[in-house]
């Protein structure tokens, strides 16, 4: 699997607004590193208005104790990014801040819009000026624009009516005023909790969790949360409607402990893993996960197969995520740097390799290679855990050619060859929609369909289609 997937947000607010967050807010981005590893920072409120830091890097070599110290307040929000518009530049890092109304906006996101383009050109005519490539400076001057005439909450609502595509924000005012967004299809996954001393917002309950507090629900699509010192109050700005999951959380993104929309992300990938049994049987002597996101369904695996789940591959765990990495050639480096075969495992076997997903087929290629040449595996079966991606996403996957997706010009016979298994299984749409336990109509499947829940208007993703 080579994909790379957006980012992750989280916000702190102090009950009794004395608490001083940011460390609350250090061990949320910890635990949601996984969703990016190119930059992180954090921007809190105090009385004296806004304090930020952030860098280029994993969260503990962007912060230390020091640093921490220094971000003074009661109020505050994190992030950590993986670039899916701009590039990986400091200046595209986030938070990000503009001066303006409400002594400055800070925001974080987790998403990309669709109709990005369209609009910057429409606020560059007007005279603004733009100093990153990020989706996420646009939408800060939207939010400016709409707080000159209108209170905070109006101005969000109107701002969330204008941009298009998928995001979770949190935002946060020189004045300390603290609020959360979802799209109003819910691409992307945001949650609330709280603990006796602070209300929590992150992209996966694990956030929630690490910073001491407890889970309470998601956020729901086209809501706003907003939190002050009478506690926190929500409203709808838009109304109820067809929502637009993305299934990839529950195949990849997110970590097994966390829950999604009501539901255990381990449970999904262990309902996967049985019905890529179902579908796809074949006599081995062991499954082999690659690790860490394709563990949990090579259980799913072996529990409905019988043949034992072990561990094959050895992975160097101080490489990092492959599929975060923003260049190909770096991550086919890695994946020979990261994955080595336990030979006393694999040598002389059937090996049936579990996967996530195929994208453009590199990695799944070399380590198919690995256990043949280094690990003396006698059969390689590889079984995906989900269907064939054809379609590029433009809702913040790094996926944006077909070109580069392997199964939108290849039959699966010639992918199998192509990766040099002895036999190669996708998991059927029906049996991916089963083991989440949604309704197709309840997620986004484009990347599977090409049946994007949104209208792609912007003229740079319509030359992509092409």
């Amino acid at each position: 699997m080579a994909v790379g997937e957006k980012c992750a947000v989280f916000a702190a607010y102090s009950k009794n607004r004395r608490t001083m967050i940011a460390k609350s807010i250090y061990y949320g981005l910890l635990s949601l590193q996984h969703r990016g590893q190119e930059a992180s920072g954090i921007c809190t409120y105090d009385n004296e208005g806004l304090r930020i830091h952030r860098g280029t890097g994993l969260v503990r070599e962007v912060f230390n104790e020091i640093e921490l110290q220094n971000l003074f307040g009661p109020a505050g929000i994190g992030h950590n990014r993986y670039s899916t518009t701009g590039d990986s530049s400091f200046e595209n890092s986030h938070p990000f801040v503009i001066k303006g109304p409400r002594n400055g906006i800070a925001i974080a996101h987790n998403g990309n819009l669709v109709n990005y383009s369209e609009l910057r050109t429409q606020l560059s005519e007007c005279g603004h000026v733009f100093t990153s490539s990020t989706d996420t400076e646009l939408i800060a001057h939207v939010l400016a624009i709409e707080l000159i005439e209108n209170d905070f909450e109006t101005a969000i609502v109107d701002t969330m009516r204008q941009i298009e595509g998928a995001y979770s924000l949190v935002i946060l005012t020189g004045r300390g005023e603290l609020a959360a967004a979802r799209d109003p299809l819910g691409f992307r996954p945001l949650c609330l909790g709280s603990s006796k001393d602070a209300y929590y917002v992150a992209s996966e309950s694990v956030g929630i969790e690490a910073a001491g507090g407890a889970l309470e629900r998601d956020v729901e699509p086209g809501e706003i949360v907003l939190f002050d010192s009478n506690g926190m109050r929500s409203r709808r700005a838009f109304r109820e409607g067809r929502r637009a999951h993305c299934m990839f959380e529950y195949v990849y993104f997110a970590r097994p402990d966390s829950i999604i929309d009501g539901k255990y992300v381990l449970h999904a990938r262990e309902e996967i893993g049985r019905a890529l049994a179902r579908e796809h049987p074949v006599e081995a002597d062991v499954v082999v996960p690659v690790p860490d996101s394709a563990r949990t369904a090579a259980a799913g695996y072996s529990m409905e197969s019988g043949i034992p789940s072990v561990e094959g591959l050895y992975k160097n765990r101080y490489i990092g995520r492959t599929f975060i990495m923003p260049q190909q050639s770096k991550r086919e480096e890695a994946v020979s740097l990261k994955m080595s075969p336990l030979r006393p495992i694999t040598g002389g076997k059937r090996v049936v390799l579990i996967d996530d997903s195929i994208v453009r087929g590199t990695t799944t290629r070399k380590i198919v290679e690995i256990l043949k040449t280094r690990g003396g595996a006698e059969e390689v079966h590889v079984r995906i855990g989900c269907p064939p991606l054809k379609w590029p996403c433009f809702m913040g996957v790094d996926m944006s050619t077909r070109r580069e997706l392997i199964a939108s010009s290849n039959a699966i016979e010639s992918i199998r060859k192509i990766l040099g298994a002895d036999s190669l299984g996708y998991l059927s749409m029906r049996g991916l929609l089963d083991a989440i336990g949604k309704r197709e109509g309840d997620l986004c499947m484009a990347c599977l369909n090409g049946d994007y829940p949104i209208g792609i208007q912007d003229e740079e993703y319509r030359e992509i289609l092409r």
